[in-house]
């Protein structure tokens, strides 16, 4: 029964530590959302639409930080990125993001320069 109750409390201290890196790295990636929210604005108000890498890079943010709220709040013994892989952004559901049209081929000149 005590070896039962030490590996129990091992096991509770290993998860204490675990949630105390991941609320430095849940700091740390609120700021990285801030910057990325930010750029978004300027990106929107400077193009009128939002940027795609932005809107992708986002919302896997997003989901990364849920998933640390998930494991700190003992929803999911899963513990997040780099132990997991990393969220895949879904579809996003308000604007459409600004399209770049392809560059057209430049028209070369056959004829030898003399």
């Amino acid at each position: 029964m005590s070896e039962s109750n030490d590996l129990q409390r091992e096991s509770i201290l290993l998860r204490i530590l675990w949630m105390a890196v991941f609320v430095i790295v849940w700091q740390v990636a609120e700021l990285v959302l801030g910057v990325v929210v930010l750029l978004q604005l300027g990106y929107r108000l400077f193009y009128g639409a939002p940027n795609a890498t932005l809107l992708g890079f986002g919302d896997s943010l997003s989901q990364y930080l849920a998933q640390i709220g998930r494991f700190g709040t003992f929803n999911t013994e899963e513990k997040p990125w780099p132990f997991s892989d990393w969220p895949v952004p879904r579809e996003p559901e308000g604007e459409a993001p600004h399209a770049i049209p392809p560059a057209e081929h430049p028209v070369r000149d056959e004829e030898p320069k003399l």
